[in-house]
């Protein structure tokens, strides 16, 4: 698609329940993750909850993609497939979801700690989110893209971490691609002005070291090409004047994750 295509305001609130649904379904995942679970069985309950709630998981079989989630484990940065694996204490997990729920999409991820991690990871983690929030503060009518990018790249790289460039975020709709194109990198008053009914997911994919990347043999999992980990975390956000409308939300998983850590 050449287009952006605009969303009206009804649209948006359609495009809003799609991303509460991956957010709740994000928030499903908080309570179980942890060591000794594989992240197939993390990939089953998502698919359960999505279509209990009316949904479709929006990546299964996109493009030929064949799980529900995306899981990237450590140096994995994103498109990594569930398995087998299990998880153990000090891995660094980032989930992707998508639903199509009334036609339209919803996009969020969110990175988890599982068990104690580095301190190094702790500081990846915070610092990428923290980009997600300086990007998201940009999607605003009046700016940029590159003002989006700018914002995220230059917290980043302030913290010695690497942007990856190979991979951007995108229009949602009802497409889980759209025009425009989000680069989590960039410069400031370029590209593309932010326009009332656009509707963008913003993902910061962070990584501890360098910002290259390689692309697997199976055509969709990435990771660091230096091996260190990664983090990712991504909104779907709808731009308006003054204040931007974020249409996702983590506050299912923050509050999972705070009664966990408090019993």
């Amino acid at each position: 698609m050449s287009k952006i295509n605009y969303k009206s305001v009804e649209e948006i609130e359609l495009i809003r329940e799609s991303s509460l649904l991956v957010s709740k379904t994000l928030g499903e995942i908080a309570k179980v993750i942890g060591p000794g679970i594989t992240t197939i069985e993390l990939n089953k309950l998502a698919e359960t909850y999505i279509r209990d709630n009316g949904g479709v998981p929006a990546f299964l079989n996109y493009h030929g993609f064949p799980y529900s989630l995306c899981i990237s484990l450590n140096d994995q940065v994103v498109h990594g497939f569930p398995g087998k694996h299990v998880l153990v204490e000090g891995d660094l997990v980032s989930v992707d979801c998508g639903v199509i729920l009334n036609k339209y999409y919803g996009d969020s991820a969110f990175t988890f700690a599982i068990g104690e991690v580095s301190d190094t990871v702790k500081t990846l983690m915070r610092v990428t989110r923290e980009c997600l929030d300086l990007g998201v503060e940009k999607a605003v009518v009046g700016m940029r893209i590159g003002d989006i990018g700018y914002a995220v790249q230059e917290h980043a790289e302030k913290h010695g971490f690497g942007v990856v460039k190979e991979l951007v975020g995108h229009g949602v709709g009802l497409h889980l691609h759209e025009k425009p194109e989000v680069p989590n990198y960039g410069k400031r008053g370029s590209g593309i002005k932010l326009e009332e009914g656009m509707v963008i997911a913003i993902e910061p994919m962070i990584n501890a070291g360098r910002a290259g990347v390689k692309f697997w043999d199976d055509g969709w999992t990435v990771s660091t090409s230096d091996k260190k980990p990664s983090a990712h975390y991504e909104h779907t956000v709808a731009v308006k004047k003054g204040k931007v409308d974020i249409l996702s939300s983590f506050s299912y998983v923050d509050n999972v994750l705070k009664e966990k850590n408090n019993n």
